[in-house]
């Protein structure tokens, strides 16, 4: 059975994230939950953003993503690995291929960036063409 093919389109307000044979599986805002006290990340997607009107004076919210551009990288990491955990599900064997959308004057900072928390969850190391390609 091969593996699976998960395609991430992180968005400015919402990121979607589809897998072959099942559609789209997750549509969820691109926004975290931070706890300062902590250094923890609270809450992600859907759920943040429900956070987000109820907040506490340790808590901020954060878009990792403005006007197309990554402003946090640490931040978007995470979001990125919560978001192929999702698609994956929790009996995955086998490695997914994963296809990241990114903006078309993306810095190769950013696509270090990028990359980096998909070669945890991936077979090979990734090549970019249009998206990030493993």
């Amino acid at each position: 059975m091969p593996a699976k093919d998960i395609g991430i389109d992180l968005g400015t307000r919402n990121s979607l994230v589809f897998s072959t044979g099942k559609g789209i599986v997750l549509r969820e805002p691109s926004v975290v939950v931070y706890d300062k006290d902590t250094e923890k990340i609270r809450a992600i997607g859907e759920e943040a953003r429900q956070m987000a009107s109820h907040l506490t004076s340790n808590m901020e919210v954060i878009w990792p993503i403005r006007r197309g551009v990554i402003v946090d990288y640490n931040v978007m990491e995470k979001m990125l690995k919560y978001f192929i955990s999702q698609a994956m599900g929790r009996r995955a064997f086998r490695k997914p291929r994963v296809s990241i959308s990114v903006p078309s004057g993306i810095t190769a900072v950013s696509y270090t960036h990028l990359t980096l928390p998909t070669k945890a969850f991936l077979w090979t190391s990734p090549s970019l063409l249009l998206s990030v390609q493993v």
